[in-house]
């Protein structure tokens, strides 16, 4: 019967690597010194009506390393566009120059860059976070299964697997956070 009970460890790994591309695009979204599109995309616009992303009303480029454009669509959304950059918090004066938006991407200064590693700390933290509790439900499921005839062995072997599969998980975020602070801290 023991033989029977399996814990599905491709899930708890799927759901582990789902923690790790959030915290990928959280890291994107992080203002470096140079320009990218995914610092722009967690904008919001106020346009018809309601709040929508950026990229669904102008297309976003970077035609240089210190430089975003966004070319809006529509005309009368130019004034909204230009004020969602501003009260967006990425410190970025937009320049109008027609239908398109200009951000150019100054330098930042050495306390702004140590705000935006602790920024990239947190995130990191919120991802460990998620992934200690994927490893809880397969935990979970371990003492569910030992409940169920699961033999001594077994349980030893599954929770020796999760704790492997946490600890390796982890160790990719804590590499991405070195990365991204010291990607953050070049100048």
């Amino acid at each position: 019967m023991s033989d029977d009970i399996e814990i599905d460890t491709d899930d708890l790994e799927r759901r582990m690597d789902g923690a790790m591309a959030a915290l990928k695009h959280e890291f994107g979204t992080l203002r470096t010194g140079r320009a990218s599109a995914s610092m722009v995309e967690p904008i919001m616009v106020d346009a018809y009506g309601s709040l929508v992303p950026i990229n669904q009303v102008g297309t976003i480029n970077v035609p240089e390393p210190r430089m975003v454009t966004v070319n809006v669509w529509d005309k009368g959304l130019i004034n909204k566009v230009e004020k969602a950059i501003r009260e967006s918090g990425l410190g970025i004066n937009p320049q109008t120059n027609g239908p398109i938006i200009m951000l150019p991407i100054p330098e930042l200064n050495e306390e702004r860059r140590r705000e935006l590693t602790k920024v990239a700390a947190q995130y990191a933290e919120q991802a460990r976070i998620a992934i200690r509790n994927v490893r809880r439900d397969g935990m979970d499921q371990i003492k569910k299964a030992k409940g169920n005839g699961m033999s001594e062995d077994d349980v030893k072997f599954w929770e020796s697997e999760v704790e492997d599969l946490t600890k390796k998980h982890i160790g990719v975020v804590d590499k991405a956070l070195e990365a991204k602070q010291a990607e953050i801290m070049q100048v």
